[in-house]
């Protein structure tokens, strides 16, 4: 049987071997003394030797065997955290907590705001996306770091903005109008601030990766711009609008900072899930905010999902 080499692994003093079947780990394991070219005495083994197996490796798989580790340890660390988090209480604290008046107020208040916001800010990202991704103008890096400031501002700095901006002369002529100071419609409007940036990026990726000929040719045949927007780019866009729309969703459900400071968190009027937690954990009651925590992991995987299954990257 012929011998072929599976590493080039030099160990100290032998050239290590192996022949045998793929499908098999029976074999032969012969050791050549280096510089010689001699062979040694083979030896008939059933089952490699884990020290035979960690030589087999090159340097290129021990570099991946140890990303793979370190990917493990984090997602095991995430894990171990849901999972004491979980094993916390029982099940039926959990029901009794989210079937209390103040929860389920917070919770229906929070799926309306984050569906109105994350609807906003995917109106908002499709323009702004689509002129992000087509036009090359003057200061086009500058207004692309402007996008971006909601992002990296702390939350609560964009809870104070909004508090004080509503403090001006325009901010209250806004507010002769539509009351956002301390309102449900301020939750949205916080919403909507910290998700937009998020949608944009999200449509600005969609139209990249969106070939830009088909509109080409549809103004090359009569239509405007607009025109090759709406019935060319759009539906070509319309899972990355479902991705968009969905990860603007998840934003504005874990928003807490902006709420607290410009729309506050009274119970059974501007309370949502995050500021439940922060209210339960306040008062102690360290059970109620387990179970509402949970609750918005288990939105939050969901939405992950349905990301996921549209084929977008978050």
């Amino acid at each position: 049987m012929a011998l072929k080499a599976v590493s080039d692994l030099e160990v100290p003093g032998w050239w290590v071997y192996w022949s045998g079947r793929k499908t098999c780990f029976k074999g032969w394991l012969v050791a050549f003394r280096r510089g010689t070219g001699q062979p040694g005495l083979p030896c008939r083994f059933e089952t490699p030797p884990v020290f035979f197996a960690l030589m087999t490796l090159n340097r290129s798989n021990l570099c991946w065997l140890a990303l793979a580790l370190i990917t493990a340890a984090y997602l095991a660390f995430w894990f171990l955290l849901l999972g004491a988090t979980a094993a916390y209480s029982t099940p039926e604290a959990w029901w009794k907590v989210l079937k209390s008046a103040e929860i389920r107020h917070a919770t229906w208040l929070s799926l309306v705001t984050c569906t109105f916001a994350a609807g906003f800010a995917l109106l908002l990202a499709v323009p702004v996306g689509y002129l992000m991704s087509r036009r090359d103008f003057k200061g086009r890096s500058w207004l692309d770091a402007a996008l971006d400031i909601p992002i990296i501002l702390p939350p609560l700095v964009v809870g104070l903005c909004l508090l004080i901006f509503f403090q001006t002369r325009l901010g209250k002529a806004v507010e002769t109008v539509i009351p956002f100071t301390y309102q449900v419609s301020g939750v949205v409007l916080a919403q909507f601030v910290v998700a937009a940036a998020f949608a944009i990026r999200t449509m600005r990726g969609t139209f990249d990766h969106l070939p830009a000929r088909p509109e080409e040719v549809a103004l090359t045949l009569g239509c405007t711009r607009f025109q090759a927007l709406w019935h060319v780019a759009l539906p070509a866009a319309r899972r990355g609008m479902v991705a968009a729309f969905c990860i603007a969703w998840a934003r504005s459900l874990g928003e807490f900072g902006p709420i607290l400071v410009f729309a506050g968190a009274t119970r059974m009027k501007t309370e949502v899930l995050p500021t439940t937690v922060w209210l339960e954990l306040s008062v102690g009651n360290l059970e109620a905010a387990v179970a509402v925590s949970l609750l918005m992991v288990v939105l939050a995987v969901l939405v992950l999902v349905i990301v996921r299954a549209t084929g977008e990257k978050v």
